[in-house]
C-alpha cells in the first residue's frame, strides 16, 4: 500500500539527478583506409561500482550532494568513486539561488556543479518551481506578480546553467494524494502555471531535459499517480515540452515497493517521456526493495537512471531510518550489493531490440554517394543546420524535417557526411559530450563517420555515437559512448 499522507515534512531536505555511458573496451585500429571497428565490453564482466555498472546498460546511478559536506574526505571519496550523476540537495532550489528578488546567488550551486564535472559526472538541476523552499519575498507575492516572479526565476537560473546540465526538475510536487492539484500559492496563479513553467524552461534552454518530479507516484493504481499521468498525457498531446518524469521513490512508513511499480514506469514511458528514480531511499535499506526497484528500472528501456538521496545513512534527511546504501562509517551495506548485482546483470542494452548486425561490432551499412536526411529514431526529427547557416562551427540540432538543403546530407566514399557540398559533419572533440557541428571538409578523422547496421552513426576518431538528449526542436547533437538506445539511432534516408 502507498501511504496516503505526505512522506516528509514540507521543506525537508531531499532531491535528485539523469543518464550515462557504456564502457568502451577499446577502439581497434582501422583496417585499410576506410574501416573502423568498435570493441564492446565483455557482457559477462562485472563492474565494481554503481555508476560503472549502470553505464553498461546505458543508464546512470547518481546521488544527492550537499556543498557543506564536500570537505568530508570519506563522503567525497565514496561519491566520486561510486556515482556518475549528481543532484544538488538544496543548493539549486529557489530560496538558495534567489534569496533577494533579482539578486541571484549561484556560489553553492556552482560549487557542486564544478566538483561533479571536474570528476566527469553529470548534473541534474533541482528544482525551478516548487511550493516549498521559496524565498520569503516570493512567498509574499500572489497572482500575476507571483506568476512573473516564477518566470523570471526560471529564466535567470536557466540562463546561468544553459547547456551545462543533463536535466531540470522544472516543477516539483504539484499534486495532492487524490490526484488533484495541490493548493499552493503557485496553483493560485492559474491552473496553467505548470505549462507556463515548462514552456518558459524550454525557451530558456532548448538542450536540457525538462522533468516533472513527485513522490507517491510509484503505485500505478494510486490517485496521485493517475493525476500526474493525465498531466503528462495532456502535455504530450498538445506539444507542451516535457521530456521526463521523476519518481522520487521514497519508501518509508506505509509506502513500500508496489508490485505494479514496473507497470507505472512503462506506462509513463509509453507516453513518450523518459522516467527516472530521482530521490531513492528505503527504510532500513531493505535489500529486496532496493533490488526490486533497480530491476524494474532496468526492465524498462526508457528508465534512464537511479539517484539515491544521499551518500551515507548519516547524510540522509531520514538518518534515523538508515535508508541508504552506505552506513555511517562509509561501509557498503547488503543493499549495495543487491543493487550492484542487478545492474551488472542488466546486459549491454536495456530491453531494447537487439542490433540487426548480430552480436558483433557495428558495421557500416550505407553505400557511399547516398544523399538524404539523417532521421532520429526517437524523435522523428531531422539533423538540421540551424538557420541554414554555412558558418564553420555551427552546431547541428534536431528539427522538423522539411527537405531543405540544410537537412540534406551525403555520405562520401571517404566516409564524410557533407551538407551544401563543401561542409562536413565535424566532431569538435573526442570526449563524451563533444559538440557536433559543420566545418569546411578537411579529410581528418573527426569528420569521418560509420553509418552502422544497428542504426548508430559512430565517429572514426572517437568511436563514440551521435547522440541527442531530447526529442524537441533545437535539441543539440553531441557524441557519447554508444549504448544502442533510440536517442542514438539514426537513419540516412
Amino acid at each position: 500500500m502507498v501511504d496516503t499522507s505526505p512522506l516528509r515534512p514540507a521543506g525537508a531536505t531531499r532531491r535528485r539527478s539523469l543518464r550515462s555511458q557504456i564502457l568502451i573496451a577499446g577502439l581497434v585500429a582501422a583496417v585499410g583506409a576506410f574501416s573502423a571497428v568498435m570493441v564492446m565490453p565483455d557482457a559477462n564482466a562485472a563492474a565494481s561500482t554503481l555508476g560503472a555498472a549502470a553505464q553498461q546498460s546505458g543508464r546512470y546511478f547518481g546521488t544527492a550532494i550537499a556543498a557543506s559536506r564536500l570537505g568530508d574526505a570519506t563522503y567525497t571519496s565514496i561519491a566520486g568513486r561510486e556515482f556518475d550523476m549528481v543532484t544538488a540537495e538544496n543548493e539549486m532550489k529557489p530560496d538558495a539561488l534567489q534569496p533577494q528578488r533579482g539578486q541571484f546567488n549561484f556560489s553553492s550551486g556552482d560549487q557542486i556543479y564544478n566538483w561533479a564535472t571536474q570528476r566527469g559526472m553529470k548534473v541534474r538541476g533541482h528544482t525551478l518551481a516548487w511550493h516549498a523552499q521559496q524565498p520569503g519575498w516570493m512567498q509574499s507575492l500572489s497572482g500575476s506578480s507571483l506568476r512573473q516572479a516564477m518566470i523570471d526565476h526560471i529564466n535567470g537560473v536557466m540562463a546561468h546553467y544553459r547547456g551545462k546540465l543533463a536535466a531540470w526538475d522544472v516543477v516539483n510536487e504539484a499534486f495532492n494524494e487524490d490526484g488533484s492539484r495541490r493548493s499552493s500559492n503557485l496553483q493560485s496563479t492559474g491552473n496553467d502555471w505548470i505549462e507556463v513553467a515548462f514552456r518558459t524552461a524550454r525557451a530558456a534552454d532548448p538542450s536540457v531535459k525538462l522533468c516533472y518530479n513527485d513522490y507517491n507516484i510509484e503505485n500505478w493504481s494510486y490517485g496521485k499517480t493517475q493525476g500526474v499521468y493525465n498531466l503528462v498525457r495532456d502535455f504530450k498531446s498538445r506539444g507542451v515540452p516535457i521530456d521526463c518524469v521523476g519518481l522520487q521513490t521514497h519508501f518509508t512508513g506505509g509506502s513500500s515497493l508496489p508490485g505494479n511499480f514496473q507497470q507505472t514506469l512503462s506506462s509513463f514511458a509509453a507516453l513518450g517521456v523518459d522516467v527516472a528514480l530521482t530521490e531513492v531511499d528505503v527504510t532500513n535499506s531493505s535489500t529486496t526493495q532496493y533490488a526490486g526497484l533497480t530491476q524494474a528500472c532496468v526492465n524498462v528501456p526508457r528508465c534512464i537512471g537511479i539517484t539515491v538521496w544521499g551518500v551515507r545513512d548519516s547524510d540522509s534527511w531520514r538518518a534515523g531510518e538508515n535508508p541508504l546504501l552506505f552506513d555511517r562509517s562509509g561501509n557498503k551495506k547488503a543493499a549495495y550489493t543487491s543493487v550492484l548485482n542487478v545492474l551488472n546483470s542488466a546486459g549491454p542494452t536495456p530491453s531494447s531490440p537487439a542490433p540487426s548486425g548480430g552480436s558483433g561490432s557495428p558495421s557500416p551499412s550505407v553505400p557511399s554517394g547516398q544523399a538524404g536526411r539523417i532521421l532520429g529514431a526517437q524523435s522523428g526529427r531531422c539533423v538540421d543546420v540551424p538557420n541554414a547557416s554555412q558558418n564553420n562551427g555551427t552546431r547541428v540540432s534536431l528539427y522538423d524535417c522539411n527537405g531543405q538543403a540544410n537537412q540534406q546530407w551525403t555520405l562520401t566514399a571517404s566516409r564524410q557526411l557533407t551538407v551544401y557540398g563543401n561542409r562536413c559533419l565535424d566532431a569538435a572533440g573526442s570526449g563524451n559530450g563533444a559538440a557536433v557541428q559543420i566545418y569546411s571538409c578537411n579529410g581528418q578523422a573527426n569528420q569521418q563517420w560509420n553509418v552502422n547496421t544497428n542504426g548508430t552513426i559512430t565517429g572514426v576518431q572517437s568511436g563514440r555515437c551521435l547522440d541527442v538528449w531530447g526529442t524537441a526542436n533545437g535539441q543539440q547533437i553531441q557524441i557519447y559512448d554508444c549504448h544502442g538506445q533510440a536517442n542514438q539511432r539514426f537513419s540516412l534516408t
